[in-house]
């Protein structure tokens, strides 16, 4: 569980880190949130390995079309871990019975949203949204994607 924590938190620093207030910054430096996050998540969690070594997680904290969390290892990206966690947590979805899964990003967060629609998601909604862990409001991207039966 430390490692996965140790890479989420990292993947935030990158991702996130950059664009959030340096206090924010700090405090989720400081406290990892990523680990009683985890730990409350049990089977929900799915993880990528290579070569036994763990490099990405990817959750629907609620159990439902919602992906809340898509974390790889700043050290290994590139390799393919984050489509095959987000091809991993659709078919969970569409398991579920769910046609449509659900994703949103910081606006800024170039990357990702390029994972995202290269992945086939689309944008549905733009705006200003507070995020309860990071304690502010971000500029934030919703996106879709119709899964297939």
């Amino acid at each position: 569980m430390d490692r996965l924590a140790d890479v989420g938190l990292r993947a935030w620093q990158k991702g996130i880190g950059p664009l959030v207030p340096e206090r924010v910054y700090q405090r989720i430096t400081a406290k990892n949130p990523i680990q009683p996050f985890l730990a409350g998540l049990g089977e929900r969690v799915l993880v990528a390995e290579i070569e036994n070594d763990t490099v990405g997680l990817g959750a629907c904290e609620h159990g439902d079309n919602h992906i809340t969390d898509l974390w790889g290892d700043p050290d290994r990206e590139g390799l393919g871990a984050g489509s095959a966690l987000m091809c991993g947590l659709e078919t969970l979805i569409s398991a579920k019975g769910y046609r449509i899964a659900k994703i949103d990003v910081a606006a800024a967060n170039a990357r990702a949203l390029g994972l995202y629609q290269h992945l086939g998601y689309e944008i549905v909604w733009q705006d200003r949204r507070f995020d309860p862990i990071l304690q502010i409001e971000l500029e934030k991207i919703g996106l879709l994607k119709t899964l297939k039966s």
